[in-house]
């Protein structure tokens, strides 16, 4: 798969640094979360594409037919495709880690690459995820990181698909954290600041587990 299957931008960062993929929420675009990753990994080099399904002119990186009912035959193509992306962009930059960030949409495009090819990604956080499917991880989470972000009230996310998503990748063995507020569908600052955590500590955690 090509570097360059979606439109996209890159920020450079240090060589051999970390790898930070972020994927935007419904109706944005590559552009809504290049500054948040940068402040979050001001050394990384930083990889955001472009949904390519447009739901009434709104990108989107699969299809649905309802809110919260997915296409799952579109959901696999973008999989595939977004793996694929993501493989090419990491064989060529040869990263110390890679991380990924999405929220709500491109947090559920996420999840599925992090459900279908587990090694991909060190740790991933994704904010305000809808998996309303139960997820088949071809493999093992073992040793990678998870933190989920999520509202009480979060009228898209319902709080119990949330911990539903968190007893399957705890199943599959994925070390995994729960950062919660009593809004809705909105980022708040403590979700931020347990994103850095997760970026900050991740590489630590990981070669402890190559050790």
């Amino acid at each position: 798969m090509s570097k360059d299957a979606y439109i996209h931008k890159l920020l450079p960062g240090s060589p051999g640094g970390p790898l930070l993929f972020v994927f935007h929420g419904t109706g944005a675009d590559e552009n809504q979360l290049l500054g948040f990753g940068r402040e979050l990994l001001p050394g990384a080099t930083i990889v955001s594409p472009r949904g390519d399904v447009s739901e009434h002119g709104a990108a989107r990186f699969f299809r649905r037919t309802g809110e919260g009912v997915y296409d799952m035959d579109d959901l696999a193509r973008a999989t595939q495709k977004m793996a694929g992306f993501v493989k090419a962009h990491v064989e060529a930059a040869k990263p110390s880690a890679v991380f990924g960030l999405g929220y709500s949409n491109g947090a559920n495009i996420l999840a599925s690459v992090v459900f279908a090819a587990p090694e991909l990604f060190d740790a991933a956080a994704l904010m305000h995820p809808l998996i309303p499917f139960e997820p088949r991880v071809q493999g093992s989470l073992a040793g990678r990181h998870i933190l989920i972000t999520a509202g009480r009230r979060d009228p898209i996310c319902p709080p119990d698909l949330t911990s539903r998503l968190e007893a399957y990748l705890r199943a599959d063995g994925a070390d995994v954290t729960v950062e919660w507020h009593d809004g809705g569908h909105e980022v708040r600052p403590n979700e931020i600041e347990a994103a850095r955590r997760l970026f900050t500590l991740a590489p630590a955690a990981n070669q402890k587990d190559r050790a």
